[in-house]
């Protein structure tokens, strides 16, 4: 297990289980011998009598001793890392040791994984003498984000004469979080842009040069030339003046999951791209500061440590917590994006980023309106009608509105949209929504009320 794996020891079965482990050979030897003893008594046959008893008691004896097989050993598994980027490696380690008196015997080690990181390793191990151990590992890989179970491990038992196997599985597992893959964006500034801060108007009045006047009570290590001493007459105690902390950017990423939305499946569709730029934005925009907040058409958004689910940038589990959302995030069965309208409506939200799918022209205007909850609102729009041909240009689905007409109509409500054709690259996509008039990476004092105003002047025109 990962961080230095768990022990255990194989749970044996029952006597059921184990006569149920009889093999090819030992079955034929058990009807074999059964036959034998028919036609013995039969026919009167003495000696065939014998031989048929034999051959049936042979596999039963087999499944009997192995049964009563008492095999102590225990088991680890290491996993580096725990969580990887789709199409990466992670290494399993397996440990295995006798802590009994007796040396064992063979031993056939299996790992139980889903099929899709790769196929089940087997191992043969040697006889392990007491107090040994032996150690093995593989890798395993997977294309699509998830989260897939490794385990139990398996131990498999054989007799000499190959009558009889029987599995016996250990109770620990790992879990291996496979989370979209992520590109570095560059830094988007703006001429006079202050990185970190987002909108101007939350800036510290301190950092200006200015005090606030609320008073708070003298700790040790205060300047004494912050004393306030109308506030300390009247409180009987020395009081400082408290200086107004900065607030930091905030910034929603808003992913559409609805299955009406988006066509194909697969490593290569157009909703893993949606996902894995959801990823790459947020972990661009916490590495620069920015409390981000994840929210899908279904109103569900990401909890963070600061409330309202937001996760800050501050905190070193705040990219792991979004990727471990992005990793297992799926389909939904939402119709349109009413629901996430009805999350963002509690304010403004500075900056904000959406991944579109197909879009109507009501979703357009709902849309319109979710834009005017930020300063800033930036659409990636992708193309169904593009993403949904295959090899030689056939459709596989019906096309909805055309992706320049989604983009004009979210212009027109007031975002900064880009439309995303298949194999696009982000970081091209990045560069040129701040091309485009909108800061990505945060916006310089006064900014969002500026491209507001200009958007709506345009739009009244």
């Amino acid at each position: 297990m990962s961080g230095g794996g768990s022990t255990g020891t194989p749970e044996p079965g029952g006597l059921r289980a184990a006569f149920g482990g009889l093999t090819t050979r030992g079955r034929s030897f058990l009807a074999a011998g059964l036959a034998a003893a028919a036609c013995a008594y039969l026919l009167g046959q003495a000696d065939l009598l014998r031989v048929g008893l034999l051959l049936a008691a042979l596999p039963l004896v087999c499944v009997l001793v192995l049964h009563r097989t008492r095999y102590r050993v225990a088991g680890s598994r290491t996993l580096a890392p725990a969580r990887v980027p789709a199409t990466a490696e992670a290494r399993v380690g397996l440990r295995v040791e006798n802590v009994a008196r007796l040396s064992t015997g063979v031993l056939m080690l299996q790992d139980r994984v889903p099929y899709v990181l790769g196929p089940r390793p087997r191992f043969v191990l040697d006889r392990i003498e007491p107090g040994g151990h032996r150690e093995v590992s593989y890798r395993v890989r997977s294309d699509l984000r998830g989260r897939y179970p490794l385990g139990p491990l398996q131990l498999r038992l054989s007799d000499p004469f190959g009558m009889c196997e029987l599995t016996r599985s250990f109770s620990t597992f790992e879990t291996l979080t496979v989370v979209p893959r992520v590109e570095p964006l560059p830094p988007v500034r703006l001429a006079g842009e202050a990185a970190g801060y987002g909108d101007g108007r939350h800036r510290s009045l301190a950092l200006a040069g200015e005090d606030d006047i609320i008073p708070r009570g003298y700790r040790h290590g205060d300047d004494l030339r912050r004393v306030h001493w109308r506030s300390t007459a009247r409180h009987g105690e020395l009081m400082v003046r408290r200086e107004e902390q900065p607030r930091k950017a905030r910034c929603t990423i808003l992913l559409d999951t609805r299955a009406v939305a988006h066509h194909g499946s697969g490593p290569d569709s157009a909703f893993e791209w949606a996902v894995a730029g959801a990823a790459s934005v947020a972990l661009h925009l916490l590495e620069r500061g920015f409390s981000v907040r994840l929210l899908t058409d279904t109103g569900s958004a990401v909890p963070g440590p600061e409330g309202g689910g937001f996760a800050g940038g501050e905190s070193a589990d705040a990219g792991g917590l979004l990727l471990d959302t992005l990793a297992i995030v799926e389909h939904s069965a939402e119709e349109g994006l009413s629901a996430a309208y009805d999350a963002l409506r509690g304010g403004t939200e500075g900056l904000l980023i959406a991944f579109f799918g197909e879009l109507d022209e009501e979703q357009v205007a709902l849309a319109g309106r979710i834009s005017r909850r930020s300063a800033t609102a930036v659409a990636f729009v992708l193309d169904g009608d593009a993403w949904s041909r295959g090899p030689g240009g056939i459709r596989f689905s019906q096309g909805g509105t055309p992706v320049a007409e989604r983009s004009r109509m979210l212009r027109e409500a007031g975002w900064t949209a880009l439309p995303v054709a298949p194999g696009a690259a982000l970081t091209d996509l990045w560069r040129a929504a701040d091309r485009a008039g909108a800061a990505p990476a945060g916006a310089a004092p006064g900014w969002g009320d500026a491209h507001g105003a200009h958007e709506r002047s345009e739009a009244g025109a």
